[in-house]
């Protein structure tokens, strides 16, 4: 690991502090041309003496706007502190944990994955439209029917087609078979540039596409592509509990990362993270926001420091070797959850390497879903799975009596069937 260690907590506490002081004070420097203070005193009160030993908290009082992209020409001078701090943070995820060259990527702190993905396929459209003269309707989006709803929301903003590729039911990969005929069926209409999303973890089933599904397709057609890894939720995940996964920057293909902070990091929600490989972000410069030094590449425009700060806490507070552990541990207690179901004979599906396992509903009655809140598939009478997922607040006890329940349940129906 190149940036990636674990600080004491004072020295937590001096980088945040020291970060502050490098941007503008509200509360005592003259910056008359900012349309933006510290956060209301009457409501948030900056004296508070908690606030010393919570950098953090003194971030959000302090309200930094990191508007802008830091990886990327010039930003605004008043916040240069969180600034770096922000890219501290994307240095760890894109070099230590990503395997980026140092210096070849560029990328931001987001309010959350769907923007993430939302910039990555804008991004590519525009790639497309600036270096080819596409038309709209010569881009597509390929995401297989189990990707997040972003990328339809995605489709419907930017105006560009959805191609949806089915997966199997029981093994949760992308048909092959049916992407290949999808992908001729595209041309067949015109289709010339693929903005492609592989999954690195849906948010139903955990499940990971292997890029090179696609990538095999693609270029048996020999089309224009860019990819896409939408690791909102697996990107904490993955890369530590398969050490050898090669869906990362030294995969040539791969041009862009989605990741979310506010899942299993735990940061503060409204916390995603987005990173391309250098110079791609400039394809949606907003030359109109002459106002902003640097001017503007990012779908949100302004966004909070502390978001940063919250992020580069939890991170420098762990180091790469704690964190590893807490992955360990969550593994564990899936693997635990698996080896129950087994017992029982229960269908489900896990991926090997993620922290959710999806039962198939016919095994799970409404009422004990409800007890323990597993979410479905579909909020409708023709649900096929809930799924558990195996976050931190997931102890071993609450397995067991989900298990103890599930038992009994299955020997009431046997001795009611006999």
């Amino acid at each position: 690991m190149k940036f990636w260690k674990k600080l004491k907590h004072e020295q937590l506490k001096a980088r945040i502090q020291e970060a502050l002081l490098e941007n503008v004070n509200f509360s005592n420097d003259a910056s008359l041309g900012y349309p933006a203070s510290k956060l209301d005193s009457k409501v948030f009160y900056d004296d508070a003496p908690f606030l010393k030993d919570a950098p953090t908290l003194q971030t959000y009082v302090a309200n930094p706007n990191n508007i802008g992209c830091h990886t990327f020409g010039t930003s605004e001078k008043a916040f240069s502190g969180t600034q770096k701090i922000e890219k501290e943070v994307l240095n760890v995820l894109a070099v230590d944990i990503f395997k980026s060259e140092e210096d070849n990527f560029d990328g931001y702190i987001a309010p959350g994955g769907t923007e993430a993905n939302i910039q990555a396929i804008w991004i590519f459209r525009n790639y497309f439209m600036n270096h080819f003269q596409a038309n709209l309707n010569e881009i597509a989006i390929i995401a297989s029917e189990d990707t997040h709803y972003s990328i339809p929301k995605a489709a419907n903003l930017l105006q560009i087609e959805w191609i949806k590729i089915p997966v199997d039911f029981n093994k949760r990969n992308i048909l092959i078979s049916q992407l290949d005929i999808l992908l001729t069926e595209a041309q067949s209409r015109n289709k010339k540039y693929f903005i492609v999303v592989s999954n690195l973890g849906t948010t139903m089933f955990g499940s990971v596409d292997n890029p090179e599904d696609y990538i095999q397709i693609l270029e048996k057609y020999k089309v224009n592509y860019k990819l896409h890894i939408d690791g909102a939720y697996g990107g904490f995940v993955y890369p530590f509990s398969n050490e050898n996964s090669l869906i990362n920057f030294t995969n040539p293909k791969i041009s862009s990362i989605t990741i979310d902070a506010h899942k299993m990091l735990q940061a503060p929600y409204g916390t995603g993270v987005f990173i391309c490989r250098k110079n791609l972000i400039k394809n949606v410069l907003t030359k109109e926001a002459e106002y902003v030094e640097g001017m503007d590449l990012t779908l949100c425009g302004s966004r909070s420091g502390a978001n940063a700060v919250a992020v580069w806490m939890i991170l420098f507070t762990y180091g790469p070797f704690s964190w590893f552990e807490k992955i360990s541990i969550l593994q564990m207690r899936t693997s635990f959850l698996c080896n129950e179901l087994d017992k029982l004979k229960i269908d489900y599906f896990r991926e090997p390497f993620m922290n959710i396992v999806t039962i198939k509903s016919k095994a799970i009655p409404n009422e004990l879903a409800e007890k323990y809140s597993l979410v479905p598939q579909q909020h409708t009478n023709d649900n096929k799975w809930f799924k558990i997922v195996l976050m931190d607040h997931v102890e071993i006890e609450d397995l067991t009596n989900f298990i103890e329940d599930l038992r009994i349940l299955y020997h009431e129906e046997k001795r009611l069937t006999n």
